[in-house]
C-alpha cells in the first residue's frame, strides 16, 4: 500500500528565506565597512576640487617622482631574488623547508613599525650589518636606499608567493615531455617553464609594487621623512595632514587609484593563469 506523499510545509522555506536575509544583511554590513571610507574620500575630493589649490605641489611632485622611482627599482630586485628562491620552494623539498617558508612570509603579517625597527637594528650606523658598512663609508639609513630597502622587506614575500604558487601549479607531465625532448637546466625554465608560469609572476610584481607604493611605517623609522630625499607618497599624506588637508587628499585618490588598477591588473593575471593550468 502506497503511503501519499506529505507535502513539504512552509516552514523550512521560511526558515531558509531569513537565513538569506540574514546572511544578506552581515554581507552588506561588511562591504559597507570596507568601502564606505574610501567612496567617502573619493566624493570628498572630487567634491571640493582639491586638486585647484595645492601649495604644496612641489612636494606632491617629488613624493610621486620618489615613489615610482624607488618601487620600480623594488619591483626589478623581487624579480631577480625572488624568482630563484619561488622556484625553489615550489620544487624542492628540504629539512627546514616550512621555516624557510614562515620566514619569508612573516613580514606580510609584521607590523611595519617592527620591521622598520629590525632593518634599523641590522642596517643602522651601529646595526649588525650596517656598522661594517659604515666603516667603508656607506650609510643606508635616512637615505633613497633605505626607502627601497624597506619596500623591499615589505613587498617581497607578495612576488615571492605569487610565484611559488605559479610554479607549483605547472603540471609535471609538461616538464617530463620536454625532457624527453632534450629540454633540461635553463632551457626548461626559459622556454617551459616560464612561459606558463609568466602570469602568476605578473600578478605577483603588480602586488608587490601596490604593497611598496603604500609602505609607510617601515620607511618613516627607517628612511625618515626628509622632503625630495625620502618622503614617499604615504609619507607626504602624514605630514601635510594637519596644514593642507587638500594636498593630503588629493596624494590619496592618486593611491586609491593606483591600488585599484594594481589589483585589477593582478587578479586579471591570476585568473588567466588559473584558466591556463586547470
Amino acid at each position: 500500500m502506497k503511503m501519499p506523499k506529505r507535502k513539504p510545509t512552509a516552514a523550512p522555506r521560511t526558515q531558509l528565506k531569513t537565513d538569506r536575509l540574514l546572511l544578506y544583511a552581515v554581507s552588506a554590513l561588511a562591504f559597507l565597512l570596507l568601502t564606505t571610507p574610501v567612496f567617502v574620500l573619493l566624493l570628498h575630493g572630487l567634491a571640493s576640487q582639491a586638486w585647484r589649490d595645492l601649495p604644496d605641489s612641489a612636494a606632491i611632485g617629488s613624493a610621486v617622482l620618489l615613489s615610482f622611482a624607488s618601487t620600480a627599482v623594488v619591483v626589478c630586485l623581487a624579480a631577480l631574488l625572488g624568482t630563484p628562491l619561488a622556484f625553489v620552494l615550489s620544487r624542492y623539498a628540504f629539512r627546514g623547508k616550512r621555516f624557510v617558508s614562515l620566514f619569508i612570509e612573516l613580514p606580510i603579517v609584521m607590523p611595519p613599525a617592527v620591521a622598520g625597527l629590525a632593518l634599523l637594528l641590522t642596517f643602522g650606523r651601529r646595526g649588525a650589518i650596517g656598522s661594517l658598512l659604515a666603516e667603508a663609508g656607506i650609510l643606508i639609513p635616512f637615505s633613497i636606499a633605505a626607502v627601497i630597502l624597506a619596500q623591499f622587506f615589505i613587498s617581497a614575500p607578495f612576488y615571492i608567493r605569487s610565484a611559488q604558487v605559479g610554479f607549483a601549479s605547472i603540471a609535471p607531465e609538461i616538464e617530463d615531455a620536454a625532457r624527453v625532448d632534450g629540454a633540461h637546466g635553463w632551457l626548461m625554465f626559459w622556454y617551459i617553464t616560464l612561459p606558463i608560469a609568466w602570469r602568476a609572476l605578473a600578478s605577483g610584481m603588480i602586488l608587490s609594487w601596490a604593497r611598496a607604493l603604500g609602505e609607510f611605517g617601515a620607511t618613516i623609522l627607517f628612511a625618515g621623512n626628509l622632503q625630495g630625499k625620502t618622503q614617499t607618497m604615504p609619507l607626504l599624506v602624514y605630514s601635510v595632514f594637519e596644514r593642507d588637508i587638500n594636498a593630503a587628499i588629493w596624494t590619496g585618490l592618486i593611491l586609491i587609484v593606483l591600488a585599484l588598477a594594481a589589483l585589477f591588473l593582478s587578479q586579471r593575471f591570476a585568473s588567466a593563469q588559473d584558466k591556463l593550468t586547470r
